[in-house]
């Protein structure tokens, strides 16, 4: 039982560290038209701007079990070239917590053609500072541990995130850079990760010209320090109603590494694999979405998944598309 014990945990570990480094963890809200979350230079990418709020909340069975909330806005300054974001967030997880918070400058050319296409290529820089946490005070042990202090520590830091995208009418692609300074907390005296750097790479297409749409994708990640990699298979459905547009999709998250594991006295090797299904609606200047991610395999903490909420707004100086596509992210 103690093995398996031990096992689990090394698992849990490991997907705990894939999914929820330093800063704010990748998940699947940026589906919900949320790229600036995780982009930079998709801070201000259309006329106008947009607010979005999040709610993540994993295992609800398991005490202390991860939880995330965000809340940004980015909006295009006037009809410059010039857009501005900022970000603040809290993350909990267990015994650690972080908060922070980013500011963002995107700077968007126009690479030619009429002004209803949309053929763009954006840069953007985020500063952000971190306060991260980690409470020790109902660590309890029978030999006194060095390690433990049993207080509780904070530190805070400052990194940076850059990044580029290039939107051509239907089409879109982005690469980031985040915790591009590398440095990170000092918060373990016995373990120390000085390079949190991830690099992110998306792509994807909005096919269909009716009222029904058909947007696939993908993001891929790479975390340089440990070398782990995941990649995300998305697909989006849109279908314009009386009221508005309702959409859904399915994405498929898989890393590239995997966990070892003994049982039975046979080995094996588990990687991440989370389904995550998405639904939504926009009405007038407001959207609403849900995803549900449900981790297979054989070993698992808890049965239950992760449930995620966004609440969104779209403002501006006016509701007409200012492009002649059907392109979410540029058009409000």
């Amino acid at each position: 039982m103690k093995r398996h014990l031990i096992i689990l945990l090394s698992l849990v570990t490991f997907w705990t560290t894939t999914e929820a480094q330093e800063g704010i963890p990748v998940y699947f809200d940026y589906l919900s038209d949320n790229y600036y979350l995780v982009h930079p230079s998709m801070a201000g990418i259309g006329l106008g701007g947009k607010v979005r709020l999040t709610a993540r909340k994993q295992w609800f069975s398991v005490d202390e079990a991860p939880n995330l909330q965000t809340l940004n806005a980015h909006y295009r300054i006037g009809d410059s070239s010039s857009g501005v974001g900022a970000i603040i967030f809290n993350d909990a997880n267990g015994y650690h917590s972080q908060t922070g918070g980013k500011l963002t400058y995107a700077h968007h050319l126009n690479m030619g053609g009429d002004i209803r296409i949309l053929n763009q290529l954006s840069f953007g820089l985020s500063a952000g500072y971190i306060q991260s946490s980690l409470d020790e005070t109902e660590f309890r042990s029978v030999i006194p541990d060095p390690i433990i202090t049993g207080a509780r520590e904070s530190v805070g830091y400052f990194n940076v995130d850059f990044g580029m995208s290039y939107s051509l009418m239907e089409f879109y692609a982005h690469f980031t850079v985040l915790n591009a300074l590398g440095s990170g907390r000092d918060l373990y005296t016995a373990i120390e990760f000085d390079n949190l750097r991830r690099y992110l790479l998306s792509a994807g297409y909005v096919f269909g010209k009716s009222e029904w749409r058909v947007e696939p994708s993908a993001l891929l990640q790479l975390t340089e320090f440990t070398e782990e990699k995941t990649i995300d298979i998305n697909a989006k459905v849109y279908k314009d109603v009386s009221f508005g547009t309702v959409w859904g999709g399915l994405s498929y998250r898989r890393s590239f590494d995997g966990a070892q594991f003994q049982t039975n006295g046979a080995f094996g090797e588990q990687r991440l694999q989370l389904f995550t299904p998405i639904i939504g609606v926009n009405v007038n200047k407001f959207m609403f979405s849900y995803n549900y991610s449900y981790q297979s395999g054989d070993i698992r903490l808890d049965n239950g998944g992760f449930h995620q909420i966004t609440l969104g707004y779209d403002f501006g100086p006016e509701r007409e598309n200012k492009y002649d596509c059907y392109c979410p992210a540029a058009n409000y």
